[in-house]
């Protein structure tokens, strides 16, 4: 061995030696991951940039296409649903209502699916440079908001159309409806893409779990319905349906925007239960990045 390798050798044996990624104390890793993200907020910008511009790239009407399929879904409900089947009958100003619940629960529905993918859809990446594998996910949530702020646009644009823009003090249920949704997005998105790693059916059971979640939300009918059907003869089933966070969120998204709506629409306490809910979701989303650090370590071999 040459001189110059012999001293290279003796200065790497003085190097301290450092872990990569967080680490595995049960506080330390979450706060880690929290100082780490923050350090790669840059990427973590450009990574939201690059999937917003890939997903329209060489389309003529480029981000049109966020308000096109929004309103063409809402155009089908609303014939479909409410005037051919008679949904509007039972739900005055139906096009807001339905619009609102389409709203809230497409933030979701585009975080969960997009998360469950994104560790996959970036192998490249991953298997050539160390980042948090965190920030993959995250930039998921990222596009997904940005998409939701441009329909909320249409949805406010509704309101004003129907002179129904709400100016009341329910106006302020926007803020833990959407903080639900991201809670409770990021957690389970955390989750699922580290699970589709190792097994990639997990994409195509969210996309069957999404859209079963949507109709067991309510969002083309009211709660009020299933209050009355299954209230009194199954409060348990009534309790998990009202309880669950998709169904408070998009409660309190109609008690934002859907001004025609009365008390009687809505469970009691809703701001408690959403507030309880919101709680759980804090210790999901930390229980869940606990299962994510521990399955990250294989994230290059599996891919």
């Amino acid at each position: 061995m040459s001189t110059t390798a012999s001293e290279r050798f003796a200065r790497l044996n003085t190097e301290p030696m450092v872990v990569a990624g967080q680490p595995s104390r049960v506080f330390a890793g979450s706060f880690g991951a929290i100082r780490e993200i923050y350090a790669h907020r840059q990427l973590l910008d450009l990574l939201i940039r690059r999937d917003l511009k890939s997903r329209y790239k060489d389309s003529a009407l480029g981000f049109v296409w966020t308000l096109i399929r929004p309103i063409t879904q809402l155009m089908i409900y609303y014939l479909v649903l409410g005037q051919i089947l008679g949904a509007a009958r039972a739900i005055d100003n139906f096009a807001v209502y339905i619009f609102a619940g389409l709203t809230i629960y497409g933030l979701f529905s585009e975080i969960v699916t997009g998360a469950t993918a994104s560790v996959v859809s970036n192998a490249g990446l991953i298997k050539k440079v160390y980042v948090p594998r965190e920030i993959y996910p995250l930039a998921s949530v990222g596009s997904a908001v940005f998409n939701f702020s441009i329909q909320l646009v249409v949805l406010i644009g509704a309101t004003i159309v129907t002179n129904s823009f709400p100016w009341r003090v329910e106006l302020l249920f926007f803020f833990p409806s959407v903080l639900l949704i991201l809670i409770y997005g990021t957690a389970f998105g955390l989750l699922l893409s580290a699970l589709n790693v190792y097994l990639r059916d997990v994409q195509y059971l969210v996309e069957v779990m999404v859209m079963l979640l949507m109709w067991a939300s309510p969002i083309v009918y009211a709660w009020s319905m299933v209050n009355d059907r299954i209230g009194e003869s199954m409060p348990w089933l009534m309790a998990l349906y009202t309880n669950n966070p998709i169904t408070l969120a998009v409660l309190g998204f109609h008690r934002t925007f859907w001004t025609a709506g009365s008390g009687a629409e809505y469970p009691a306490e809703l701001l408690l239960r959403m507030t309880i809910a919101g709680v759980v979701g804090i210790v999901l989303i930390y229980v869940f990045h606990r299962v994510f650090t521990k399955l990250q370590g294989n994230f290059a071999q599996e891919l």
